[in-house]
């Protein structure tokens, strides 16, 4: 594992020859990003990503979608979320006062893969184009006892399906 800071850039990140790419979460406008969205759209396609929370706003933004400042924000740790794809429901902790604007993302980049159920906003993304999928929830944090553990059995999958690709 090799952190790197917000303002990394292509090249840096190219150094450490990474399996993939994890976005994390953090505080603040995702728009306000604008070096990580672009070090990120550039890297979207070369290796696997994954991001949580802004991580999943950063990755979102740099691949055509939109963002905008929730009216109230989403905290604490019993927000339920729909896993469209699943048809299940999970109970996920939450720290965030933005969101993607589902409906913006191309339908040939990727589509929404999880909404809130409480207000129907995007909390997670599957992308099409890129070997990657992000979620605004926090699946290590366990809302619900290992409800979303699951995501994590994904993120390596798609590391390995990366290497036997190359």
């Amino acid at each position: 594992l090799t952190v790197v800071p917000a303002n990394a850039s292509t090249s840096l990140i190219g150094s450490y020859e990474p399996d993939m790419l994890f976005l994390s979460n953090g505080p603040g406008d995702p728009q306000q990003a604008r070096n990580a969205i672009a070090v990120v759209k550039e890297l979207a396609g070369t290796m696997p990503i994954v991001g949580i929370c802004l991580g999943h706003q950063i990755l979102s933004l740099a691949l055509g979608a939109e963002t905008y400042k929730l009216k109230f924000g989403h905290r604490g740790a019993n927000q339920p979320v729909v896993d469209i794809d699943r048809d299940r429901t999970y109970v996920t902790s939450q720290n965030h006062g933005y969101a993607v604007v589902g409906d913006t993302l191309p339908a040939e980049v990727g589509h929404v893969s999880h909404k809130n159920a409480n207000d129907g906003t995007c909390e997670g993304v599957r992308y099409k184009n890129a070997p990657a999928f992000t979620v605004q929830f926090h699946p290590e944090a366990h809302g619900g006892p290992l409800d979303t553990a699951y995501l994590f059995d994904e993120f390596i999958s798609l590391i390995e399906k990366h290497k036997e690709d190359k």
